[in-house]
């Protein structure tokens, strides 16, 4: 099967149960973002992933958005790459402080620059952190918890940075710049 055979599915051409979290996700972003809809051609993926995109989790909109950055430009994902730039700035961050997390550091704020050196070195490798990065984090002020939530949330990145290697759907969001 071709990448090029998943299109974006419309309301009309999902299960009865996906029409419902498509009635949902339209009533939150005003439409469905292509990205969701091909999660849609699994009768309970859909739900299951929003659910996970839902859950709280104990690190700001701010952080989160760090990490879904340096997740996203790690894997190589435009469409999420994009779309993350433009939330990042709506969190507040400036598209300087942007440019600088998706190339792996935060500088210009010391805790958040633990969080995004362990996230870059946890996507990267994908195995056990130099203890000095674990350490730092630890003392930038993060919790265990913390930690345990921002792995949750590199799953959860992953997750859709690997559906749109394979789907291919186009990107419905400004571009994000590539990085120099």
């Amino acid at each position: 099967m071709e990448n090029s055979n998943f299109k974006v599915l419309k309301r009309a051409e999902v299960s009865q149960k996906n029409q419902q979290v498509f009635d949902r996700l339209t009533k939150s972003y005003g439409a469905v973002p292509n990205l969701y809809s091909t999660l849609a051609y699994s009768e309970n993926a859909l739900e299951a992933y929003i659910n996970l995109e839902s859950t709280k989790l104990s690190l700001s909109d701010k952080q989160a958005e760090a990490v879904n950055l340096v997740v996203s430009e790690i894997n190589g994902c435009i469409y999420c790459t994009s779309a993350h730039v433009v939330v990042a700035e709506k969190t507040g961050f400036t598209k300087e402080e942007i440019r600088r997390i998706r190339s792996g550091h935060a500088d210009f704020d010391p805790q958040l620059d633990a969080l995004v050196k362990l996230t870059h070195a946890l996507t990267l490798k994908r195995k056990v952190p130099h203890p000095e990065l674990l350490n730092r984090f630890f003392e930038a002020g993060y919790t265990r918890g913390q930690l345990v939530d921002l792995i949750l949330l590199i799953g959860d990145r992953t997750i859709s940075n690997l559906l749109h290697a394979v789907t291919r759907v186009p990107v419905e969001f400004p571009l994000a710049e590539p990085l120099d």
